[in-house]
């Protein structure tokens, strides 16, 4: 079955095709490490995630590669708040998450390369522009002619009528706005964070450090490039064209983006001030698996509304599942026509949404599959939903409990509401709940995490 996957470069959905046979090269851009990462950036890390998961799933070999930026403007800033080396800040936030990937049970790449672990081939890169004629010096830096670059801005499709372009003053001595740094020189802001290189002691610009890391861990040429809509313009469009000028060849074949998280009506970011992080979402109550579920019931191409009772309402959906889940027997085999249905959503452009509205419908819906069979059929969904329905047991209930809930039961036949209240207090002070169904009395462990 093919693979098909919204392109952002044709702005179409169209098959995926990998260069080298059943081998999927796909690189992700990573976090600047300076502070934690909020529930967007998240979100695309989940949507990273899931689209590894898809691929392995339908039998791809899948080499995942994701950077780590530490050193740029952002990180010398924060390093000089704190009074600590950028080395040790982004150890620090790099440990909080891969904390955070784990929790969200999000695969860890295979590899993470570093920006500071690859300042040479950077420069290598630059130097290479800059005999070719892409790149020229200024008193500040070395910076790219966007001119020189065949159809620049395709990928985010910018208007670069000539016309338009050449009343457009330049800033600087820059010879056009549009031209970006791809080298800085050292200055007294820098607090020594810089690099020797032939053209001038300094440290990269952003977009160069993801176009060697890809080239470095994956090739000239990769099948699948992702991040977040944001990055469309200016960071990925000028990694095509740095890239592409310095290997002659077609930098990526397909560029994924997740779209926004929304709050408020406006995205959800850093610099706006109103991004919410994991550690905030789990200190009020929710558990990672529960974000995860939040973010899986929306297309990662539309934008998602973050509110704390979304996310409360994604927790109890998660808990309910569980809950049936656990009740299901072992031993079961998965419904062909389910698999076949499952695949079919996964090649559409990763329609996650369908797979998770499909487990309540078998749940609920389909008496006549055996339970044990939803129960694998399930099982193998989740395989590329990450939400760990595998670790997912059936509670052993305590002798204790059990006679308890049996001593309450009675009581409630005798309309005893006194001793009936008493007896599910000491059952919640033991660490379990009793609740009355129509099929009867239920009992669940408190502090199971969903």
């Amino acid at each position: 079955m093919d693979v098909r996957l919204f392109n952002t470069l044709s702005r179409s959905i169209e098959k995926l095709e990998p260069i080298n046979d059943n081998e999927i090269r796909m690189y992700h851009c990573g976090p600047t490490v300076y502070d934690y990462a909020h529930v967007g950036n998240l979100r695309a890390f989940i949507v990273n995630d899931t689209l590894r998961r898809t691929l392995e799933y339908l039998n791809y070999n899948v080499k995942q590669v994701m950077n780590i930026t530490d050193v740029d403007d952002k990180m010398i800033a924060r390093a000089r708040q704190e009074g600590v080396t950028i080395q040790a800040l982004a150890r620090e936030y790099t440990n909080f998450l891969l904390a955070d990937f784990k929790a969200l049970n999000i695969l860890t790449p295979h590899k993470i390369p570093h920006a500071t672990e690859h300042i040479g081939g950077m420069v290598v890169m630059i130097e290479k522009l800059i005999r070719d004629g892409y790149a020229y010096t200024t008193s500040d830096g070395i910076y790219f002619d966007v001119t020189k670059s065949k159809n620049y801005g395709s990928l985010a499709q910018l208007d670069l009528d000539a016309s338009t372009e050449s009343r457009i003053e330049s800033t600087g001595e820059k010879r056009s706005h549009r031209d970006f740094a791809l080298w800085k020189f050292e200055s007294k802001d820098d607090n020594g964070v810089a690099y020797d290189a032939s053209f001038g002691r300094g440290r990269p610009g952003w977009h160069i450090e993801c176009s060697e890391m890809a080239c470095d861990s994956l090739g000239e040429t990769i099948d699948i490039h992702t991040g977040g809509v944001d990055l469309i313009f200016p960071h990925h469009t000028n990694e095509i064209a740095q890239s592409e000028a310095v290997n002659k060849k077609p930098f990526v074949r397909t560029w994924v983006h997740t779209e926004f998280v929304m709050i408020d009506g406006q995205k959800m970011s850093k610099s706006l001030g109103n991004h919410t992080t994991l550690k905030t979402v789990t200190e009020r109550g929710f558990s990672p698996l529960s974000f995860r579920y939040f973010v899986l019931g929306t297309h990662y191409r539309s934008k998602l509304n973050f509110t704390w009772d979304a996310l409360d309402g994604a927790q109890n959906a998660l808990k309910k599942l569980n809950e049936s889940f656990r009740e299901l027997p072992d031993g079961g085999t998965p419904v062909p026509t389910e698999l076949a249905n499952f695949e079919n959503a996964l090649c559409n452009d990763m329609h996650i949404t369908w797979v998770l509205a499909r487990i309540w419908q078998i749940l609920k819906e389909e008496p006549s599959i055996p339970p044990a069979d939803k129960k694998a059929t399930i099982l193998e969904f989740d395989k590329v939903l990450g939400l760990g329905l595998v670790n997912v047991k059936k509670e052993t209930i305590p002798s204790n409990i059990v006679a308890l809930a049996k001593a309450r039961e009675e009581a409630r036949k005798n309309k005893d509401w006194i001793k009936s209240d008493k007896i599910r207090e000491e059952i919640n002070s033991l660490g379990w709940s009793v609740e009355d169904t129509d099929k009867g009395p239920k009992i669940i462990r408190l502090d199971v995490q969903e």
